[in-house]
């Protein structure tokens, strides 16, 4: 923490104090840009092409199948330790 208020102190001219006050709702980048006059626009009102959009759903398919066969070959690997272990 002590690292990131030196350098927002060295990029801007805020204090010690205001520098604490802002990292506890804010991240380092976001408060240099803040300094610098660079608008924060949120990335959700950002729109997605068709091809983007089609591509984020296969990929959050492909993500839950994944997570979904490793969960089951998770429990068949401790169904088998258990087997031997008994």
């Amino acid at each position: 923490m002590d690292e990131h208020i030196d350098i927002i102190m060295r990029q801007t001219n805020y204090s010690r104090e205001e520098c604490i006050e802002k990292l506890q709702n804010n991240n380092m980048n976001d408060i240099i840009k803040e300094y610098m006059g660079i608008s924060l626009q949120p990335q959700s009102n950002r729109k997605k092409s068709l091809q983007q959009e089609i591509y984020c759903q296969l990929r959050r398919q492909m993500d839950s199948s994944i997570k979904e066969f490793n969960k089951k070959q998770n429990e068949k690997l401790e169904k088998e330790i258990n087997m031997i272990n008994s």
